[in-house]
């Protein structure tokens, strides 16, 4: 028979795993419902999709969704900053102790491909869902892209400094036109009936980023 002392530890451990999984709920619960919306907004689309059909995919109420969220737009807003948070932190991490310019470009390069290649649903609405208005791209283009781009034009930049890359072309527009080749290789990709590996399309990209299309003479 227990102790005194067994079953107030017991008693004690029973009332502490409610209050553990009470703590760890909303977190769940929140990225459930965006996982659901990425679901949602990438079969109906954005303008199609109703608040009602996310809480229904994420297995809660309707009203729960607004618990965390404002609204559709607000669901949106989120996927983006919460994507373009996990890119910038493990593009972060993956370019410490890279020094080689054209190195830091592959890896960026294959991290970006290797995200969205891995999510079809999120790339969806990635690549298409989050620029059906003018409203989205100015406030993305004015915060995560930029620090994105800013990563890119940092490397391109060294490069110059470095003299490997040359240097009487603007970093700034040089990294627009890479991210570009990255961003209209992705879309292409989600348009495509032929099934590939996105990130396998990384160093072709890379190469004739960095020596054009001319032949060597």
């Amino acid at each position: 028979m227990p102790t005194p002392a067994a079953r107030s530890v017991t008693a004690a451990g029973r009332a502490a795993r409610p209050l553990a999984a009470r703590a760890a709920a909303p977190a769940d619960k929140r990225e459930a419902i965006l996982r659901a919306a990425i679901t949602v907004f990438a079969q109906r689309g954005f303008f199609q999709a109703q608040v009602a059909d996310i809480a229904r995919v994420a297995g809660v109420a309707a009203g729960t969704v607004y618990l965390y969220f404002r609204s559709k737009d607000d669901l949106l807003v989120s996927i983006f900053e919460q994507t373009m948070t996990a890119a910038l932190t493990e593009g972060r991490e993956a370019l410490e102790g890279l020094t080689d310019p054209a190195a830091r470009l592959r890896a960026i390069a294959r991290l970006h491909l290797e995200r969205l290649g891995r999510d079809r649903d999120l790339a969806i609405v990635f690549q298409v869902e989050l620029r059906q208005t003018t409203k989205f791209m100015e406030r993305f283009s004015s915060t995560y892209l930029r620090d994105y781009l800013h990563r890119i034009r940092e490397t391109i930049a060294a490069g110059q400094a470095a003299g490997v890359f040359r240097k009487d072309v603007s970093a700034t527009t040089a990294a627009k036109i890479f991210y570009g080749a990255l961003d209209e290789m992705a879309t292409n990709w989600i348009l495509s009936k032929r099934r590939y590996a996105l990130a396998t399309e990384g160093d072709a990209i890379v190469d004739l980023f960095l020596h054009g299309v001319e032949r060597p003479r």
